[in-house]
């Protein structure tokens, strides 16, 4: 017996292959069908070839840009302040393919085209499946739009360098870039979403720029080439754009402290930042930052239900190709009744996700020439970004646990999506905040109300679970004792209408007849997993599956 085989201890048996390439859009149904029954059909090639090389090239980008964190340089070898981040080689190349395809300005590009924001949902939801962490600069580039056109001069300036699809990192005054970002910055120590508690000042001068003196707690992806940034001026709070440089080339008084010691999202940095008399152009008047600011907002928040949902989406594909060439106690793990059941309600739960975040897109695409859908985007978002992104956390979880203790390992994506579950609740208004602006437009903007209970009624009659919940739903609306106490239930329960209404509405009876009788008939209980016997499983996990 040669040493060699003597001690070999084991063959390497009941494992899963790696998934192999795959396209992203083109094996996603509830997507391609989401996509089409909400107008951005059209975009199906374009869709098509980012999904591609996300399922291949840039997945694997993904793993290397979490794998080397950003680092950041505050002076060069001789001493001088700098404040640059560094970055991985292939977190370029993932802020490449996602600007190229256009996840920030995709929409506004195509701005003639009915459905344009949602194509660009999907794209956005095609790439955040490869790494969340390029949706923080792209997002806020592709929101700060309507903000800027708040200021005729600056939108004249720095739009077409926004909307480009051109990636270009270097460190230089946007005039000399082919491509530009934009960031945020508003929150504070002292007030987090309590904005109006900022104490950054910016302090008018005889050209009518402005210096900024303060600070923000949170300035997110600092390498962008400006931020939007609030402060308090004679006026009251306002909004600021904040470039890297200065009219002159010199580099703005921005000196970024720290980069933040994240949870998840490691691909991307978030800073501290001090402002030391930086440069600033107002947007919009003085006194109206909020406003200003919730042009950007309204679009970031659908960005977070987007990359939630994209995150579902993806933990629901590992989950179900783990569990397609496991085997345990005799059976392949996918064929066992209790795990089917579990996938079947991973599955169910992200194609609702999937559903409501394309319908607020398409409602956000009509605003501009439909009050009725423009006052359904602004409560169905608030609506959407609660629930979706609350659901998150505990979906990716359970996927998580499909692929038992190598599920909780770092050389899987599974690790990666559970760190980044919790962000999109916490980024762009916690929970409590969306519960309270859902209540604000229920109480005090009656086209939100009555644009939210027109799409519901449209279901109505068309499954009786859905019926009842919704004369529930109603009632609960009229008692307006300890109503904000309430809110969080009353949202929730608008969040599982909405969806279940979109489902219903949709070309897939099973699918929605299961949503309903388990989110409002309550035939389900508080895990995933607990679908009744009469269940879709076959069809709810076929129409999820990556075959390739």
């Amino acid at each position: 017996m040669s040493l060699t085989s003597q001690f070999q201890t084991h063959e390497v048996q009941n494992q899963p292959e790696e998934l192999k390439e795959y396209n992203v859009w083109e094996t996603d149904i509830a997507l391609r069908e989401a996509v089409e029954h909400n107008g951005g059909g059209w975009a199906h090639g374009h869709l098509s070839e980012y999904g591609s090389l996300v399922g291949g090239e840039l997945v694997r980008a993904g793993y290397e840009a979490n794998e080397n964190r950003p680092r950041l340089r505050s002076f060069d070898r001789y001493g001088r302040r700098i404040d640059e981040v560094e970055f991985h080689p292939a977190y370029h190349r993932l802020m490449a393919e996602a600007m190229r395809h256009g996840m920030n300005g995709f929409a506004w590009r195509n701005a003639n085209r009915t459905g344009a924001h949602v194509a660009r949902a999907a794209v956005m939801y095609i790439g955040s499946q490869a790494d969340a962490g390029v949706g923080c600069p792209m997002s806020m580039t592709h929101a700060a739009i309507p903000a800027l056109r708040r200021a005729p001069a600056l939108a004249e300036k720095w739009i077409p360098k926004l909307i480009s699809t051109e990636y270009d990192p270097r460190s230089l005054p946007m005039e000399q870039k082919t491509g530009c970002t934009i960031g945020m910055g508003m929150t504070e120590k002292q007030g987090g979403s309590d904005v109006r508690s900022n104490t950054t000042r910016a302090i008018r001068q005889p050209d009518g720029t402005y210096e900024l003196v303060g600070h923000k707690w949170f300035f997110s992806a600092p390498m962008c080439d400006a931020h939007l940034v609030l402060a308090q001026a004679e006026g009251g709070l306002s909004c600021f754009l904040v470039p890297r440089f200065r009219p002159d080339g010199s580099r703005n008084a921005t000196e970024i402290q720290r980069l933040k010691d994240k949870l998840g999202d490691w691909s991307n940095a978030s800073s501290e930042v001090e402002f030391r008399g930086a440069f600033g152009e107002l947007v919009g008047g003085e006194g109206r930052g909020i406003v200003t600011i919730l042009d950007m907002v309204a679009l970031t928040r659908l960005d977070c239900m987007i990359g939630s949902a994209s995150q579902m989406r993806q933990a629901t594909v590992q989950a179900l190709h783990h569990t397609r060439q496991r085997k345990a106690f005799g059976a392949y793990l996918l064929n066992q009744p209790l795990m089917r059941n579990v996938l079947a309600d991973l599955t169910l739960e992200s194609e609702a996700a999937l559903a409501l975040t394309i319908r607020v897109a398409r409602a956000i695409d009509a605003a501009g020439h439909d009050q009725s859908e423009a006052a359904f985007a602004r409560i169905a978002t608030a609506i959407g970004k609660y629930w979706v992104c609350k659901r998150a956390p505990p979906h990716i979880n359970e996927a998580q646990e499909c692929l038992g203790g190598i599920g909780y390992v770092e050389e899987t994506m599974m690790p990666r999506l559970y760190r980044q579950a919790p962000l999109n609740s916490i980024w762009e208004g916690s929970g409590n905040v969306q519960c309270l602006d859902v209540l604000r437009a229920l109480r005090k903007e009656p086209a939100s109300r009555d644009t939210l209970f027109d799409e519901l009624a449209a279901a109505r009659g068309l499954d009786p679970a859905y019926d009842a919940e919704l004369a529930a739903f109603t009632s609960s609306l009229d008692d307006v004792e300890n109503l904000e106490y309430r809110s969080r239930f009353i949202v929730e329960r608008a969040a599982l209408l909405l969806q279940a209404s979109i489902l219903l509405k949709s070309a897939n009876p099973a699918v929605a007849a299961s949503f309903s009788r388990s989110r409002l008939g309550k035939e389900h209980g508080l895990a995933f997993g607990t679908l009744g016997p009469d269940a879709p499983t076959t069809l709810l996990i076929e129409r999820a599956t990556v075959m390739v």
